[in-house]
């Protein structure tokens, strides 16, 4: 069964929400249901007004220092634009 809630927002924190959700096309309310729920299984909420990394790039953070650490999928350097397209043209 649904049930209703009533919140309060700054207008332009509801706007700006409403757009992003509709920009991934969804409801608002998915969103907020969504959030509702990571609430609950986790039992906590980050208060924060630094962005935080997601872990999907986290990870793929990780992978570019190891990478870069061992010298693979590495490129370059460049000593100018020539010489970086010139390296495009051949891959």
């Amino acid at each position: 069964m649904k049930t209703i809630i009533n919140i309060k927002a700054d207008r332009e924190v509801k706007e700006g929400a409403q757009k992003l959700a509709k920009e991934l096309g969804v409801p608002l309310s998915t969103i907020i249901n969504a959030y509702l729920k990571d609430f609950i299984r986790n039992r906590s909420v980050t208060l924060s007004m630094a962005p935080r990394m997601s872990r999907q790039l986290e990870s793929l953070i990780g992978r570019v220092e190891k990478d870069m650490k061992t010298g693979k999928n590495i490129s370059g350097p460049f000593n100018s634009a020539e010489e970086l397209i010139g390296y495009l043209d051949n891959q």
